[in-house]
């Protein structure tokens, strides 16, 4: 059974930092793309980050440009893990994170191309 956990939310001041974590098992994600997206309430599930198949040195690395500049993602293929850290954090970031893989039903862009989806790590952000 293929699953993603996330981890790492919490809450966070306004400037500050987290990093989440997500937790790939059930089978290797490791030439696949994996994403980030998250979804605040009363929205639609928004993408974040993208990072390519491939080990960290060689992936490329796609943000939406509300988090450019901000967040970085990477993988460790050999833990089967994937990161989003996650600086200069703001309020309106605050949002139920979600990391998805393997988007061979379209654009790494769209969430409706992934297949699988871990259940989501809340982060809140004060101001």
């Amino acid at each position: 059974q293929v699953q993603l956990v996330e981890s790492g939310g919490g809450l966070a001041q306004a400037g500050g930092s987290l990093r989440l974590s997500c937790a790939a098992s059930g089978r290797t994600f490791s030439t696949d793309t994996m994403g980030w997206f998250r979804q605040a309430p009363g929205k639609e599930r928004d993408f974040v980050a993208a990072i390519s198949g491939g080990d960290d040195r060689t992936s490329l690395t796609y943000y939406a440009e509300s988090v450019k500049g901000r967040f970085i993602i990477s993988r460790d293929n050999a833990k089967n893990m994937m990161y989003l850290q996650m600086n200069s954090l703001k309020p309106e970031d605050t949002a139920v994170y979600y990391c998805a893989g393997d988007p061979s039903r379209g654009s790494f862009y769209s969430r409706n191309a992934y297949a699988y989806w871990g259940q989501g790590t809340q982060v809140t952000v004060s101001s």
